[in-house]
């Protein structure tokens, strides 16, 4: 055999235990041996680089690739299921089925909801081709190369389906879920505790930060797992559902061992009934049961409402309590300067992992439950997400115990603490920060959480977006005094972040991500200075209507209001930001870096008041430009870009699958449709 022929057979040999360990859980070789394999491989494909295959066992490590990810439209629109919580809505959606079906008898195919991030994988000729993620249901992010990292996806799959199988489509498309097991969810948590960084709040939202990270290595060291539901093509093999699964099984795929069929209503309640309790033993996160009709030919009978499918249905558990001991109470620091309490609890098994804390909100929210410690407390995870405290166990209370009371100094820096409406600040405006009961530290030109949050918060992707820089990275630049604001930052020299010498090429990087940020357009570098209740949005308002950082120091309180969207707290907040001379000496450096102090020529010279007064809601895929990019063009010509249609809205700019429930509702109220030709044509009217 020659190395030609033996790189084609380790390759099939390695899928193969892949897909033993991964999938079955079935291995037949010792990990040594396996990485003995895969060593002999990535040899003989180092000697052989005309054999490259990105399909290949050796490319689940991930590249070094860092490439934004490209928007695809889904061949097939991925819409959302209808949730339900109870047997009685259960019930009417069984119902309907049947009166839709005209009585004809059909079968449910029950599933468990796997927590996780939705994918939709192509396969051509049996390899993986391409992976997006949802999206907005008409379009995804290509994540195809973070894809190819995660072991229980099939790369290349197998020959034949088996006895009873038929071989897989030359084309298709398989559905499901990427998660992150407890498991590696709780390690995970665990390293990041002790490296001091934010915690990731559930499986879900790590698994989906995981799978967006730009960084294939990232995404391969963060042992992702998939589980597969829904088959797609011209020419899948069964006219049922649960047996083109089977099938898909029998090709490589990961698929719940948890799914059954259904003939009766008692039966879909004993699925829900048994899985409400033995989830809690799965490895992965679950919030509910699917239900689907088996038929694929009923399911086309049944059709499609504007959101989901009429022949699928999602039954959400409700959400776990425990309950557990209150141990103390300690409080963070936000960068606005905002004090938020922290329960810190006795650890308690709830939705799969260990709960420790719990935010308490605010002062109020502590004085609602009369909170004392050594309370036995009730916690949720409502939707699985953050824990919360909803209750206290009175008759559980210790005979000598201490009330709970809100500090009044600052815990990082000392400093006496504000009540929101105190001390010379405005009343802060409803929705920002956490109303009535909240404090906060003045102190941010000292306060060690504010300096490193306002730093983080001018680094972050839709501010200055220095994407070689992180958290942990400017606490340890704050802790070796390299940084104390993000003037600073600008100073940062490769030497002094090299270390022993070996991190030079990261170094570099680093530097040159806060040399590049210089060209972010002024708008963006108005919102990096987090100014308190400036947003994105009314950043890119204030930057339209100064144009200069110079004319926004100098603006007064009359013509920061008279701007549609920016109200007197908002307006109160400038200047009081710029009245200190500390932020004044900050934005003076920054323009000194040769940071974006002005609105660029191009902006300047592309913006009018043609949209003045326009409220456009934007709905569907377009062909010249990008919904971001349209986004902007209204914003530039003085329109307003709103989310939802109302009485309000001037016209809808429409492109490719508007989608039907805003178009039904646009033509409703009446609103104006327009195209991408008559809107472009619109702005550039003379």
């Amino acid at each position: 055999m020659n190395e030609i022929e033996r790189i084609a057979q380790l390759r099939r040999e390695l899928h193969e235990h892949n897909h033993r360990y991964y999938v079955l859980n079935q291995p037949v070789i010792s990990d040594q041996e396996f990485d003995m394999l895969m060593h002999e491989l990535q040899d003989l494909e180092a000697r052989h680089p005309e054999m490259a295959d990105p399909n290949s066992p050796t490319q689940r490590v991930g590249s070094d690739l860092n490439e934004e990810f490209r928007q695809v439209e889904h061949k097939y629109p991925m819409l959302s299921l209808a949730n339900t919580y109870n047997e009685q809505d259960v019930a009417e959606w069984y119902e309907s089925v049947s009166r839709g079906l005209q009585g004809e008898p059909f079968e449910v195919c029950c599933e468990l909801k796997y927590d996780g991030l939705s994918i939709s994988l192509t396969y051509v000729d049996g390899q993986l081709t391409q992976a997006v993620t949802r999206g907005d249901g008409v379009r995804g992010d290509d994540v195809t190369a973070n894809v190819r990292t995660i072991r229980s996806i099939p790369l290349v799959l197998e020959g034949a389906g088996g006895a009873n199988s038929a071989n897989p489509p030359h084309e298709f498309e398989i559905r499901g879920e990427i998660l992150m097991p407890w498991q590696v969810f709780e390690r995970l948590n665990q390293e990041r505790e002790a490296a001091e960084e934010p915690l990731f709040a559930n499986p879900r939202n790590a698994a989906s930060g995981t799978l967006k990270s730009l960084d294939p290595k990232v995404v391969a060291a963060r042992q992702l797992d998939a589980y597969l539901y829904y088959l797609l093509g011209d020419n899948i093999p069964a006219e049922g559902h649960y047996e083109n699964l089977q099938a898909a099984a029998s090709w490589g795929f990961k698929i719940s061992q948890g799914m059954r069929k259904a003939s009766t209503l008692q039966e879909i309640y004993d699925y829900i009934n048994y899985w409400d309790t033995e989830r809690k033993n799965l490895p992965v996160a679950t919030d509910g049961i699917v239900l689907k009709v088996n038929s694929l030919r009923q399911q086309r009978s049944l059709g499609f409402t504007a959101k989901s499918p009429r022949w699928a249905i999602a039954y959400k558990f409700k959400a776990e309590r425990a309950r557990t001991r209150l141990e103390s109470v300690t409080y963070q620091v936000g960068r606005t300067g905002a004090v938020t309490p922290v329960a810190n609890m006795e650890p308690v098994q709830l939705a799969g992992t260990t709960v420790k804390r719990a935010t308490l909100n605010n002062e109020d929210f502590i004085r609602s439950f009369d909170l004392h410690i050594g309370d036995y407390v009730y916690v949720e995870k409502g939707g699985e997400i953050i824990p919360k405290i909803v209750g206290v166990d009175i008759d559980a209370r210790p005979i000598i115990c201490q009330r709970v009371e809100f500090i009044r100094r600052c815990p990082e820096c000392g400093a006496p603490l504000v009540k929101l409406g105190e001390g010379g600040e405005a009343s802060v405006p409803a929705g920002s920060l956490a109303g009535s009961s909240a404090w906060y530290c003045p102190n941010d030109t000292q306060c060690p959480p504010q300096i490193k949050g306002r730093i983080e918060h001018f680094i972050s992707r839709k501010a200055m977006n220095i994407d070689s820089l992180g958290p942990e990275t400017v606490d340890e630049y704050y802790r070796r005094g390299l940084i104390h604001n993000a003037a600073d930052l600008y100073n940062i020299e490769v030497q002094q972040i090299n270390g022993d010498g070996s991190r030079t090429r990261s170094a570099q990087r680093i530097v040159n991500g806060i040399q590049k940020s210089k060209e972010v357009p002024f708008e963006r570098v108005v919102f990096a200075l987090g100014i308190r209740f400036v947003g994105e949005t009314s950043a890119k308002l204030l930057a339209r209507r100064f144009k200069t950082m110079e004319a926004l120091e100098h603006a007064t309180l009359e013509e920061l209001t008279d701007i549609e969207g920016i109200g007197k707290v908002m307006a109160e907040s400038i200047l009081r930001y710029f009245a200190d001379p500390g932020n004044r000496e900050l934005v003076s450096r920054l323009k000194d870096y040769g940071l974006q102090m002005t609105l660029s020529e191009e902006q300047l010279s592309a913006q009018s008041d043609r949209l003045a007064g326009y409220s456009i809601v934007i709905s569907g895929v377009f062909q010249h430009h990008s919904r971001d990019e349209y986004k902007a063009l209204i914003e530039q010509h003085g329109g307003k870009n709103v989310g939802s249609i109302s009485k309000k809205t001037s016209f809808i700019l429409a492109g490719d699958n508007m989608g039907p429930s805003k178009l039904e509702k646009a033509q409703k109220l009446g609103i104006p449709i327009k195209s991408e030709d008559d809107f472009l044509q619109m702005i550039s009217a003379e």
